[in-house]
């Protein structure tokens, strides 16, 4: 027989072009879809892969990681409207009734209590002075909800600090809200808040989430017991 009779055989009906057919057709049923409708992803697996949660929106110069000072305080809750949330947030005449051991001198915009993009209000928290604060973003729930100030004291290398402080409201599937709120600072004052324990902003934000949320459920916050308080760090006496 000779090379090109052998070549005939292989080719017309040989083991080798039937493994090869049954190589070529193994391979269209794994990826033409096949083994997909064979194997659905089950209901669980959907839900995660659909969940994402949004995240802070940070100017350049207050990136975490980057910054002298930062904090992140987040809850997940049920049986709450991100509306109701944002009524006690945004209007800043509400911090001091649930966030007021913390809190004090709050002074609103001039256009009302409710903080927009632009506006300029005060405040003193953590024992600074009173802050002069500029809303750099401002967006109603729908369904995620957000709202950030920057602030800063003017000083020399050892005093001078600006911050940006933002929160975020989102809606979640199953009637749950998210809140997360998030503070990055810059300046020495902020590196040394930063390296003292225990961590008084970390704290002192946990209370401003938890009397936000109590508040927006109508719960009577005067005498609730604050994780400041805990440790004997409250900022402000009434």
């Amino acid at each position: 027989m000779t090379k090109q009779q052998v070549k005939a055989e292989d080719m017309d009906g040989s083991n080798y072009v039937k493994l090869f057919r049954f190589v070529r057709d193994l391979g269209d049923a794994l990826f033409s879809g096949t083994q997909a409708q064979t194997h659905p992803i089950s209901p669980t697996s959907k839900i995660m892969a659909e969940a994402t949660n949004a995240a802070i929106r940070w100017p350049e110069e207050y990136l975490p990681g980057t910054s002298d000072n930062f904090t992140s305080n987040e809850t997940i809750i049920k049986d709450l409207s991100v509306s109701q949330i944002w009524a006690k947030l945004a209007d800043c005449t509400q911090w001091e009734t649930y966030y007021g051991h913390n809190v004090e001198q709050v002074t609103p915009p001039p256009s009302g209590n409710f903080l927009k993009q632009g506006d300029t209000f005060r405040f003193s928290t953590f024992g600074f002075p009173v802050l002069d604060c500029k809303v750099e973003e401002s967006i109603e729930p729908g369904p995620v909800g957000r709202l950030a100030w920057s602030a800063g004291l003017d000083g020399n290398a050892e005093t001078a600090v600006k911050v940006y402080h933002a929160w975020l409201i989102e809606e979640l599937p199953g009637g749950r809200v998210r809140i997360l709120t998030q503070e990055s600072q810059v300046g020495k004052p902020a590196a040394q808040l930063a390296d003292a324990k225990p961590n008084r902003m970390l704290l002192g934000h946990q209370d401003w989430i938890e009397g936000l949320v109590a508040a927006a459920r109508g719960e009577n916050v005067d005498r609730r017991e604050t994780n400041l308080g805990s440790v004997n760090m409250e900022g402000v006496k009434r």
